[in-house]
């Protein structure tokens, strides 16, 4: 270990919270079938979005806007917000390390759910903080143990998404409504929204952009099919969306993907066409586990969480055996949600691949 790290750094793993597909591909020594595993959208960005793209592709050359000034405008208009209110970084993860330098010192207290997005837990270990997991109740996350356990613990911040990954579940608006309203004062809610633009009616909560407790992550890369463009967003009070530019890469947003969130967001018919999309595929999927015995979950998001119906050792053999088949699929990692395998939805290629695959996978893992 290099003698210039800190002992903070020296002391932490060198790991990242995901294996990509990439990683397994060159393991395993060929290509995937079907990549349905990192809640990306095979259904893509809008045909006007890669066009406004592949348009700037010429002045690459230039550096982005340092402000994101147009961009700003865009989303604050859309979400009928003031532009002090956004603030734009490279996607909710890198949003997520953002709020952990700006809010963290060793030891900090902070609250999360056990089994929740670990890229979270990720920037709180590497900034020092002390993190406090909370187990899901049921399929949920449950808001009211996490606000209790911020209470006991004096936690800075709590860590809530909804809807949820890796479930796919989600909580009516009224329920994270009171989860604001009874925040402790010495608590900042990190709401993650990552899902929003595909989630039901009813699920969006209603908060006061000023609201001084209240950071809202959003992002380009699920219902917009820009994951590759690295875009995300915050919408929070303007002292709080300030304070990012403290320590933000002012020159870390591309050029293409600023020009490219600006048509996409435009395109609202196109989004509104990946929701059926969604609806479509994520219908499918759950026949499909239905017909090979096993139980989806309900989703308001871009995959379906199946129940194995068995333990964690099951679940990981079926995802072992699906991953030799050729198609890319991911689990939770935690009891008792590792009972579950996660699927993203996809186009009928993809779709035709699972169909396929996952009742060879099952009679492996049984037969295992």
């Amino acid at each position: 270990m290099s003698r210039f790290l800190t002992p903070h750094a020296a002391a932490l793993p060198s790991t990242v919270p995901f294996v990509g597909p990439e990683t397994q591909e060159r393991l395993q020594g060929f290509p995937f079938r079907a990549r349905l595993g990192a809640n990306e959208s095979l259904f893509g960005p809008s045909p006007k979005a890669i066009a406004a793209m592949k348009a700037a592709v010429d002045e690459v050359w230039k550096y982005a806007d340092p402000e994101n000034h147009d961009l700003k405008q865009a989303l604050a208009a859309h979400h009928s917000v003031s532009p002090a209110h956004i603030a734009i970084g490279g996607g909710i993860d890198g949003l997520l390390g953002l709020i952990c330098r700006l809010m963290l010192e060793q030891g900090t207290p902070v609250v999360t759910s056990l089994g929740a997005y670990p890229t979270f837990n990720f920037h709180v270990a590497g900034f020092g903080g002390a993190l406090t997991r909370l187990p899901y109740a049921g399929d949920h996350e449950d808001p009211q143990a996490l606000l209790d356990a911020a209470r006991k613990s004096l936690a800075k911040l709590i860590y809530f998404a909804n809807p949820d990954n890796p479930m796919g579940s989600v909580h009516r608006a009224e329920v994270v409504e009171d989860m604001v309203a009874n925040l402790p004062e010495h608590s900042l809610l990190v709401l993650d929204e990552a899902y929003s633009d595909l989630a039901p009616a009813g699920t969006i909560p209603r908060i006061d952009p000023n609201h001084p407790q209240v950071i809202r992550l959003r992002t380009f890369s699920k219902g917009y099919g820009m994951a590759g463009a690295r875009v995300g967003y915050a919408i929070t009070a303007p002292d709080l969306a300030q304070a990012f530019d403290k320590v933000r890469n002012h020159f870390g947003m591309g050029r293409i993907s600023q020009i490219g969130a600006l048509a996409a967001l435009a395109d609202q018919a196109w989004l509104e066409h990946i929701r059926q999309e969604i609806t479509l595929a994520r219908n499918r999927v759950r026949q499909i586990a239905r017909n090979n015995g096993l139980q989806p979950l309900d989703s308001a998001t871009n995959f379906v969480t199946v129940d194995c119906g068995r333990d964690g050792d099951f679940a990981r053999a079926v995802l072992r055996e699906t991953v030799a088949r050729g198609v890319f699929i991911r689990m939770p990692g935690v009891a008792p949600l590792d009972r579950c395998i996660r699927i993203s939805l996809g186009d009928e290629a993809a779709l035709t691949a699972v169909e396929e695959v996952l009742p060879q996978a099952l009679a492996a893992a049984r037969a295992g």
